[in-house]
């Protein structure tokens, strides 16, 4: 099968492979595109927690930008981990120098086993100049509660910490409910001229490492490959609810979800 669409993923590596870059590039894979990446913070984690964040030099995560896209131009960008204001400010201006319009920015501040992954002048670099850029942003609720100073305990509240979103220059929101306290989770996508919910019922497992990277990540594939916004943060949310029904089991903490759920082999090559 030959790639439908290329994607350039800048975020944090992640050793155990459940989320970062690595889940980054799986989705992308297994969803038909072609997956690049500029690589801004190695980490040393599994399942249980992170034991280490190693910043990658600034200058360098802007040469893997410039120097791959002066090459093969994405067609759609995807943004996670982005640990200081020095960092974000690298990222910006190597996207004024390539151009891409469609950038997803999945604002990642804390790993799932709690350990903090971005400081907070580099929360307020996020919040004043690169949600301006961004053509979708897909914070989770402790996240958008960070970025909007609201307390966010209802699907009205979601919606108006989407909204606060939207005033911030972002075009397009989907804030992710799987926080939420209920037997359904509440998905909402919102921009200027409409608002969707999206509900699915909540899996029970704890391995759900890695999730809103492999959502995001998703989504970038599927409207890299022509699909409306809207109709890909749907698709996105499929993929990922398929992804932790046939989880792995793998680890003794919060396990990965199976990215390759969407790939069906043929015998031959079994």
């Amino acid at each position: 099968m030959k790639p439908r669409s290329k994607i350039l993923i800048i975020a944090g590596s992640d050793s155990s492979g459940g989320a970062g870059i690595q889940a980054d590039i799986k989705t992308v894979t297994a969803l038909g595109g072609y997956a690049m990446s500029a690589i801004t913070a190695i980490t040393a984690q599994n399942t249980t927690g992170v034991n280490s964040v190693i910043p990658v030099p600034r200058k360098d995560i802007e040469k893997q930008i410039l120097f791959t896209c002066k090459d093969i131009k994405p067609d759609v960008i995807k943004i996670g981990m982005l640990y200081s204001d020095k960092v974000i400010s690298s990222v910006i201006k190597a996207l004024n120098i390539i151009k891409v319009r469609k950038i997803i920015l999945d604002p990642v501040m804390v790993a799932k086993s709690g350990t903090k992954l971005i400081n907070q002048s580099a929360i307020e670099s996020l919040k004043n100049r690169l949600i301006k850029k961004t053509y979708l942003i897909t914070p989770n609720i402790p996240e958008a509660e960070v970025l909007t100073n609201k307390k966010i305990r209802s699907t009205e509240e979601m919606i108006d910490a989407a909204s606060t979103l939207l005033n911030l220059g972002a075009k397009n929101i989907l804030l992710k409910g799987g926080h939420q306290n209920s037997h359904l989770v509440k998905d909402i996508f919102l921009n200027k001229t409409e608002i969707k919910v999206f509900k699915n019922k909540k899996i029970q497992t704890q391995n759900t490492h890695g999730t809103g990277c492999t959502l995001s990540s998703a989504v970038a594939t599927f409207l890299s490959c022509g699909k409306p916004i809207k109709k890909s943060c749907e698709l996105g949310i499929k993929y990922v609810n398929q992804a932790i029904k046939s989880n792995l089991n793998y680890g003794k903490g919060h396990g990965p979800i199976n990215h390759l759920n969407s790939i069906n082999l043929k015998r031959r090559y079994l």
